[in-house]
């Protein structure tokens, strides 16, 4: 039943993209297109005291649904960090195919990076950011911008509850919170269809991790693994997958679930070894909360800082409630200000 009334995208855009909020008198907010992308960029009205940080913000949503309309987030990140943050809205799958979406968030950020001077923005204090999977745009726009000399070195990459790999969805997450609210773990490779306008006839095998050759399990199992979960985080269930048989048939028709772009958790250490300074925020709820334990093992494994918030009581998705008063969750207010404090300590 959730399948079928999250297949129908129009109905689903229009209830996520939320109640607009009321204008924001301390705030100068200003929609422009680079390159047909929708960018809403926000700058605090007061004087600055000096140069400001320079914060891009990528949206959640499966690549499907969302858009620059997540004002709340972008609102109070620009006021509690006296910051620019710029939204982008990056167009959307299936209509505008994978992986153009990343194409849409890089040439954000580049003209973003190359008109730092118009902003007021420090050239020293560029943060990329996202949730979800904007969270994985966020991930993979840093691993881009490694080999990109001619532009100012990104800060920090502030990641909140990311999904970044395709290749084991029986780590104990998946298992854990198969059908825990919002994202349940069909839904979420349901949502991948969609993303990479598949249809979903092979959902049950991708489920059972049949699209994986076994040369690939055998090469990437030293960084995905639930080997390298820790114990505390298992507690609550994990019973290891038996061997399923590769379905060759499988793995063409979703072969993208395990490229770079989305599963970045496969780049090679030494792309890892040059990201930025992370922040890295995990929810015990959440599919996805073993993508980002695993990602925080290899940046520290590679001597990348890593700053981690574990929400106990978060689910996928409690962002999307943050600022909405009484329909607020207490761990999305945590989770916001953990964040902000990160942000003004950089």
């Amino acid at each position: 039943m959730l399948i079928w009334v999250c297949s129908d995208l129009t109905l689903l855009r229009f209830v996520l993209d939320g109640i607009p909020p009321c204008k924001d008198s301390k705030l100068l907010i200003k929609d422009l297109k680079v390159d047909e992308v929708p960018l809403r960029i926000y700058q605090p009205k007061w004087p600055p005291t000096g140069k400001r940080r320079g914060i891009l913000y990528f949206h959640g949503g499966a690549g499907t649904f969302g858009s620059i309309t997540f004002e709340r987030i972008c609102r109070y990140i620009a006021k509690k960090c006296n910051s620019v943050v710029v939204s982008v809205g990056y167009r959307l799958a299936p209509e505008h195919p994978y992986p153009g979406q990343y194409f849409d968030c890089l040439n954000a950020t580049l003209y973003f990076m190359r008109n730092l001077e118009e902003y007021h923005v420090d050239p020293a204090l560029i943060i990329i950011s996202g949730d979800s999977c904007g969270a994985n745009f966020a991930t993979v726009i840093c691993q881009i911008l490694v080999n990109k000399r001619d532009l100012p070195k990104v800060r920090a990459q502030v990641l909140l509850y990311p999904g970044l790999q395709g290749l084991d969805l029986h780590l104990p997450s998946y298992q854990q919170n198969a059908r825990v609210p919002m994202l349940y773990r069909k839904l979420a490779i349901y949502f991948c269809f969609r993303y990479l306008n598949r249809e979903p006839s092979f959902l049950e095998d991708v489920l059972q991790n049949c699209h994986v050759p076994e040369s690939m399990k055998r090469k990437y199992k030293k960084w995905i693994s639930a080997d390298n979960i820790p114990d505390e985080f298992k507690i609550r269930g994990y019973i290891p997958q038996k061997s399923t048989s590769y379905k060759h048939e499988v793995h063409e028709a979703v072969k993208e679930l395990l490229a770079i772009t989305f599963s970045p958790l496969l780049a090679e250490d030494s792309i890892i070894c040059q990201l930025p300074e992370s922040y890295i925020v995990t929810c015990e709820f959440d599919v996805l909360r073993d993508d980002g334990l695993l990602y925080k093992k290899r940046l520290e494994d590679n001597g990348i800082q890593v700053t981690w918030h574990h929400s106990e009581s978060g689910f996928h998705g409690t962002l999307a409630f943050f600022g909405y008063g009484i329909f607020s969750f207490l761990s999305g207010k945590k989770i916001m200000d953990n964040t902000v404090n990160y942000i003004n300590s950089l």
